[in-house]
């Protein structure tokens, strides 16, 4: 395993301020359990008085995993209902739906102040094999090239005031290392497609249950994104709301988050305040190991003034 504290390009921080971060992320993966199918998480702040999605669906799909034995989640759908409160637990009811043979499916509820904020369902597999095939890799500079966001975003973040820096930081258990980085002062219209390398900022101890889970948290940036790229909005301005109304995700192959992972995302569509974004996620090894597909709420409005 490579070490995350040698110097490549765009590292900014310690190993223990990594590490610190990673062990933050793996204290939100540890649910509570209250009764039987009953569990409650806790939340990360992130600057803003709303939940992140992923932490979201990573909890509830760990929550549904937590009910499942001798199997590996293979498709998730969601939908984000209401904003979460950080400030408050989440609930996460869990409904065996089904055990089969070979398929396992699952329905969570995340619950806050009596009212359900998001729902998800999840489908498990047994170990099977059959006939493979996958799209290829897109030819891309290896992650070791190219420089990390953070370090892209240096001097935005440094002036930036304690909660926006906080927000910035969400990104702190992981590393990302974009292909093409468009200017956050000035966006310019870009083709609706992003190539993002990324990887968690430390080893992991885990089944796959536990990286699948990650691989969820992680697959919500960057996603919906991809599709203020080709109109040059700008979310930091203020002259966009951005925000996931659902999330899909296949997972086709084993996993390890601590190893870099391309991003392939592209945007088929715009229109009706919605923008519709899909992913490939590849490992070092050119493996297809997940697919994902988001629509978020993407309404313009006028910037605010400095």
């Amino acid at each position: 395993m490579t070490d995350r504290t040698q110097d490549t390009p765009g590292s900014t921080a310690a190993g223990g301020d990594k590490q610190a971060l990673v062990d933050e992320l793996l204290a939100l993966m540890t649910l509570e359990p209250l009764e039987v199918n009953l569990f409650r998480g806790e939340s990360r702040d992130i600057g803003t008085p709303r939940v992140f999605g992923g932490q979201v669906l990573a909890q509830a799909l760990l929550a549904a995993s937590r009910t499942v034995e001798d199997r590996a989640v293979h498709s998730l759908h969601a939908y984000f209902l209401r904003a979460g409160d950080p400030d408050a637990p989440i609930v996460y009811s869990v409904d065996r739906s089904r055990d089969g043979r070979s398929f396992t499916a699952r329905r969570v509820v995340a619950i806050q102040h009596g009212r359900q904020i998001f729902t998800l369902a999840a489908s498990f597999q047994v170990p099977q094999a059959g006939v493979t095939h996958q799209f290829p890799m897109p030819d891309v500079p290896a992650p070791e090239t190219l420089t990390s966001e953070r370090e892209l975003n240096r001097e935005q973040w440094a002036k930036a005031p304690p909660k926006l820096r906080r927000w910035f930081n969400r990104f702190g258990p992981f590393e990302f290392r974009p292909v093409k980085m468009p200017d956050p002062a000035n966006p310019q219209p870009m083709e609706p497609r992003q190539q993002v390398w990324f990887r968690l900022c430390g080893e992991l101890q885990g089944d796959q249950s536990l990286h699948r889970t990650l691989l969820a948290y992680v697959s919500d940036f960057h996603l919906v994104g991809t599709a203020t790229l080709p109109h040059a909005l700008a979310i930091h301005k203020g002259n966009v709301l951005l925000a996931s109304l659902d999330h899909a995700m296949w997972f086709h192959r084993d996993v390890r988050v601590d190893d870099w992972l391309l991003y392939a995302c592209d945007s088929p569509n715009s229109g009706g305040s919605r923008g519709l974004a899909r992913g490939l996620i590849y490992d070092r090894a050119g493996r297809l190991v997940a697919s994902t597909a988001q629509e978020g709420m993407m309404r313009v409005m006028e910037p605010e003034a400095d």
